[in-house]
């Protein structure tokens, strides 16, 4: 008898945001790249809006192909427009759950795209592969990302405590596998000089932001749970990064509720200091972003990045409000209230402290080949019950 072939897996991954783009592109490599899988990505939501800083052109140029889009993003960035956006993501993606009939789907962190994904994936009985979950954080993420988890067949945490809490949510441990976080792969072979023109392929040349010159860089999210306040919240940290006087580099937010208002901020602070010291983009490449923080003197705000990837590198962070709480964190990182004075004060001290001492809480950088591996050769199982 000839070889039999084995037929490829078909593992169709849902990207929604620059973010979630970033902590998956080491798993689509792997995926793309292995015998056994086949690779269905797809786009939608916040990746595919100019605004939020569309990145498919990134995804193409970077040589993976777009199998389907899915615009699902009701406008307004209010809760009622999370919830109906969150019901869309699940009605387009059931069309092409049925069109690709994919044997995996693989969802990442916690956003509401991606509950959308594991809803309609599940009831589709398809199975759902999950990264990040277990993580305990503030905001809606919280109740979000858990939700994921018992919608979900297999699970990737990115650390050990996070495998544990999963286990004790009744998840079976045999469907728990600890790899580490994707995004740390991106990490590990990181040039550590910044590309001179880092700053002006994403927009004109700015004199006073040099990548060879000091720099702070800043993201800031609205939180979901503490909606109408982001203004305020925003404004706050915009003095006290203008009071450093540093060039800074400051990413636009994520699409969640509440965006409207930090974006307002945003906006009238740089109409009103157009000769500030900070100077604003949409997005960056996964690498170019992983660049920054590797070189930057001090990361503020409340991305995860800062506290996920920062940890790994050594960036010194200054952690603003509740976004984050919770999370498991290295000694990089000093957590403060919405005040300019006390974010100040806290910038001028990881200034002064210099890089960190790396470490591994989130990962090796080699998370990807393990979520690879495990999902061509798992068994598949749709029925769940608790394990305890």
């Amino acid at each position: 008898m000839g070889n039999i072939t084995r037929k490829k897996r078909k593992i169709c991954v849902v990207v929604f945001s620059r973010a979630n783009y970033g902590r998956i592109k080491a798993v689509l490599r792997e995926i793309n790249n292995h015998p056994d899988l086949e690779l269905l990505l797809v786009v939608g939501a916040s990746a595919l809006l100019w605004r939020f800083g569309d990145i498919t052109d990134i995804i193409r140029k970077d040589g993976f192909e777009v199998t389907e889009t899915v615009y699902s993003i009701v406008e307004g960035e209010k809760p009622v427009t999370m919830a109906k956006s969150t019901g869309m993501g699940i009605i387009e993606l059931a069309t092409i759950f049925e069109n690709l009939k994919p044997d995996i789907v693989l969802t990442v962190a916690d956003r509401f795209e991606t509950v959308a994904t594991a809803i309609a994936a599940s009831y589709m009985n398809i199975p759902v592969a999950h990264t990040q979950g277990g993580e305990v954080t503030g905001s809606i993420d919280e109740s979000v990302r858990h939700a994921i988890t018992k919608f979900s067949h297999i699970h990737f945490p990115a650390t050990e405590k996070a495998a544990d809490r999963i286990i004790k949510m009744g998840e079976d441990p045999t469907s728990v596998f600890m790899t580490g976080c994707p995004s740390i792969d991106l990490l590990k072979d990181l040039d550590s000089e910044l590309s001179g023109n880092v700053f002006s392929k994403y927009d004109v040349a700015i004199d006073d932001l040099n990548p060879s010159q000091p720099f702070l860089l800043c993201l800031q999210h609205p939180v979901t749970t503490e909606y109408s306040s982001g203004l305020f919240q925003i404004n706050e940290t915009l003095k006290a990064v203008a009071n450093i006087k540093m060039p800074a580099v400051w990413l636009w937010p994520n699409a969640d509720a509440g965006s409207d208002d930090i974006a307002k901020g945003l906006r009238i602070f740089k109409e009103e200091y157009k000769n500030s010291n900070i100077h604003f983009f949409l997005n960056f490449t996964p690498e170019d972003y992983a660049s920054l923080l590797l070189n930057t003197k001090c990361i503020i705000g409340n991305s995860s990045s800062s506290i996920r990837e920062g940890s790994f590198l050594g960036s010194p962070a200054v952690n603003v409000g509740t976004r984050q709480n919770g999370r498991e964190r290295g000694e990089n990182v000093i957590d403060v209230n919405y005040c300019a004075e006390e974010i100040e004060n806290a910038i001028r001290k990881q200034l002064s402290n210099g890089c960190y001492e790396p470490d591994r809480l989130y990962g090796d950088g080699n998370a990807a080949v393990r979520i690879a591996s495990t999902l061509a050769e798992v068994e598949i199982k749709i029925q769940k019950r608790l394990a305890y």
